[in-house]
């Protein structure tokens, strides 16, 4: 599983052909959620509220190069490093 980013003790991963709707895995410490690209609303899992309220500016800044991220990833190819948040 590919690592995309990490900021602030958060690590952001995309599994290559991972299964619908798109989305990234967010893991803080032993909380790990999955994201959706479209919404940025937690799927599955649990992270801390300022946790989550991070991964949520982050997913929203950087949709984009999420879903470009999903798509290649989705094809088996090498995934785009994105930048942190700041």
């Amino acid at each position: 599983m590919p690592r995309i980013t990490e900021f602030y003790g958060i690590a952001i991963y995309m599994y290559y052909r991972d299964h619908a709707p798109p989305h990234f895995h967010a893991i803080y410490g032993e909380f790990e959620a999955e994201i959706e690209i479209a919404t940025a609303e937690i799927l599955v899992g649990d992270l801390p509220r300022r946790a989550t309220s991070l991964v949520t500016d982050w997913a929203e800044l950087h949709r984009d190069e999420l879903q470009e991220n999903w798509d290649l990833a989705r094809r088996a190819q090498p995934m785009n490093p994105i930048a942190p948040l700041e």
